[in-house]
């Protein structure tokens, strides 16, 4: 049972860090495609956001096939879905065709989370699942900070087109992998088997749930912060500091492997919390609320400093902090979700978070190209992660009930 939890554990952080290599890209080829292909910083920003949109859409019928047919074949079909998007993006050069093709990648990718986390709920026991939760959520930052230097080196030696087809060749490598090696289990009974039909009128049922409310107005703290700073991190330090692409792609490599260690971290304290006796819900509550204050604190600083270096570390444990209450809020889904709507729960927290997170960037390049300032745009990303904990403060109170 341990080496068949490993494997699957080792897919799942594979493909995350693929997942964010790839969400990745368009930031770190940001200027050189606005050069290349006569994009304004707007239409970045839109690229940046018909991601977000298109995956945080998905993610309601995503969370449901997830808990009717199963992550095994729901991943696989999504990893690669994903993957001939990304090489698609490297072969196309008008907006609209983009667009399309950073659609593709949102529906892509929006199962491989909720879909993981699904995974370690039905194969891990309640008091071990922080670990591997934050290795799975810590994967994808490890995702972001390998990217800006290996992306940067792609795209300096071979141009960005290349960079796209190449990381989208990783992922149908792993998306082929998944599908032979992983069997669905049923967590309730400890048996292989095909995972229960969800009836869609219980599905409907959550919204009915203060704590799913709740999980989707503060996720969107979480998410809107952290796809702020995935999405424009690069451009913020060429523009606002006046970093080299080369350099840039060096330090931006920093604040997210902060993240990650905010995940991991995030994991071992859930885990021995629980073990020491803590009610799960309420220990994880906590977890969030103070992780996502932190993250506001350090997100306003950004705006008082001049130095790249001061910026890189405020940053940094802004992403620390944000990503420790992240981790977190995925393991709440594990303990106020019924085992059967794990899926369900985790997809609807996606959906809502990153119609949200879907303004970050957009909004961010607007601003740039009438301020040429990030001010504004990190002030906002400060109340809305205030805003989001306190959704969590509020709202979150006890398990959801079973539809």
């Amino acid at each position: 049972m341990r080496a068949v939890r490993a494997t699957i554990l080792i897919l799942l952080v594979l493909g995350g860090i693929v997942n964010f290599l790839d969400r990745s890209a368009l930031s770190i080829a940001n200027t050189t495609m606005r050069g290349d292909l006569h994009l304004s910083a707007t239409e970045i920003g839109a690229l940046l956001s018909a991601f977000s949109l298109a995956y945080g859409l998905a993610q309601l019928p995503a969370g449901w096939l997830l808990d009717s047919v199963g992550p095994r074949t729901v991943l696989s079909i999504g990893m690669l879905l994903w993957s001939v998007a990304q090489m698609a993006t490297g072969m196309v050069s008008s907006f609209a065709a983009l667009i399309a093709t950073r659609v593709g990648l949102g529906v892509g990718e929006a199962p491989f989370l909720p879909g993981g986390f699904k995974v370690i709920h039905d194969w891990y026991e309640m008091r071990y699942r922080g670990v591997p939760t934050g290795i799975l959520n810590g994967s994808t930052t490890v995702g972001q900070a390998f990217a800006p230097p290996l992306l940067t080196v792609l795209l300096l030696s071979y141009g960005w087109r290349s960079m796209f087809i190449s990381i989208g060749l990783i992922g149908v490598l792993v998306g082929l992998a998944w599908y032979p090696v992983y069997r669905d289990r049923n967590s309730e009974d400890e048996v292989w088997s095909a995972p229960r039909s969800v009836r869609t009128g219980g599905w409907r049922d959550l919204f009915r749930h203060r704590t799913v409310w709740g999980m989707m107005l503060g996720f969107s703290g979480v998410n809107y912060t952290a796809w702020l700073y995935l999405a424009w991190l690069p451009g913020y330090l060429e523009a606002a500091h006046h970093l080299s692409l080369r350099k840039t792609g060096w330090l931006a490599a920093i604040p997210f492997l902060m993240g990650s260690a905010g995940m991991l971290i995030s994991g071992f304290v859930a885990d021995a919390l629980v073990r020491r006796g803590f009610e799960p819900l309420r220990s994880r509550k906590v977890l969030i609320v103070s992780g996502m204050m932190c993250s506001a604190v350090c997100t306003f600083a950004v705006t008082h400093v001049s130095s790249s270096g001061t910026s890189v570390a405020i940053i940094g444990m802004a992403l620390f902090f944000i990503h420790f209450a992240g981790t977190s809020a995925w393991g709440l889904v594990q303990v106020a979700a019924p085992a059967r709507l794990v899926g369900s729960v985790g997809s609807l927290q996606n959906f809502c978070s990153f119609l949200f997170a879907s303004v970050a960037p957009l909004l961010t390049g607007w601003f740039l190209d009438r301020t040429h300032s990030f001010q504004i745009a990190l002030v906002i990303c400060a109340c809305v992660t205030f805003l989001g904990a306190m959704a969590y403060l509020t709202l979150v109170q006890k398990p959801i009930e079973a539809a």
